[in-house]
């Protein structure tokens, strides 16, 4: 150990750390660094006090300022919605059939829409709206019970067959597979394929027509149309939300669909659900 040695060459103690044969030497700090450093305890230490910052048990220290992120989150949004108050209103009020897309009014209720849909239906309908398998293309103009804005806004409110509110849409399929046979089901989905496409066996289409028409058509209509008061899907048009394929059909046809949406009247304000059917209607699919 050298530790305390003068080096000859610069007259610096030496710590006694040495590698390789080089010692390091004892040099002080720099004046300015000691002082940030002190500056910065001392700092340090007044920020404790002042602001939030030692967890406890149950929470942490308020500090002396009594300062909370979430209390200016709070304020921000009062503030904002303070703001906002006579849009909400008139939102509430309006029709939402007549209000123009030059208004001011709809501008909000599709910016207030938008948030709301990324926020509580992109999850099933996809962030575009383009839906997936068991969940509608809201982009299309299929609608199952109505695509202007107020069909739009009572499907939203209270959701699709769901237990929870006693005004939400309703409608189930029997599940065909306890009534026909494999083969009467594949006659059956001959026939709907026969309603969209060229490409289907024409006598067993025919012979699914006679089991269409005597199980299905008082809900799906002669011509498989749907019907909207029944909530029947129009099965005529090539758009499936299960997939169009015969191994689907037969799987819809054997054991049904029954696809369940939340009433969303029960999550959301009434002004979002109103500003999210405006959004939704303004995809491009709203009728």
């Amino acid at each position: 150990m050298n530790k305390g040695r003068i080096d000859e060459e610069t007259g610096v103690e030496t710590t006694g750390h040495s590698w390789d044969g080089i010692e390091e030497l004892n040099n002080p700090l720099p004046r300015w660094w000691l002082w940030t450093l002190y500056a910065t305890i001392v700092w340090a230490i007044g920020y404790t006090i002042a602001y939030p910052a030692w967890p406890m048990i149950s929470g942490a220290t308020t500090g002396l300022l009594g300062f909370s992120t979430r209390a200016q989150v709070a304020e921000q949004i009062t503030e904002h919605e303070a703001k906002n108050a006579q849009l909400v209103t008139d939102l509430l009020n309006a029709d939402l059939a007549a209000i123009s897309p030059t208004d001011d009014l709809h501008r909000y209720a599709v910016a207030r829409g938008g948030s709301v849909f990324a926020a509580q239906c992109s999850q099933c309908h996809g962030s575009g709206a383009a839906g997936a398998t068991g969940y509608p293309n809201l982009l299309d103009d299929d609608w199952l019970w109505g695509g202007d804005v107020e069909s739009i806004s009572y499907t939203v409110n209270h959701g699709i067959r769901n237990e929870t509110d006693g005004d939400t849409r309703w409608s189930e399929m029997p599940a065909y597979g306890e009534i026909f046979t494999s083969a009467e089901i594949d006659a059956v989905v001959e026939h709907v394929v026969s309603l969209s496409s060229d490409d289907y066996d024409s006598a067993l289409a025919e012979e699914g027509s006679v089991l269409f028409a005597d199980n299905c058509a008082a809900c799906h209509g002669d011509e498989g149309l749907g019907d909207r008061d029944v909530g029947a899907p129009n099965i005529a048009d090539a758009v499936w939300l299960y997939g169009g394929d015969r191994d689907a059909l037969h799987e819809t046809v054997h054991n049904a669909r029954f696809g369940v949406m939340p009433a969303m009247g029960q999550r959301l304000a009434d002004e979002d659900v109103r500003a999210v059917a405006l959004y939704v209607h303004g995809l491009g699919g709203g009728e």
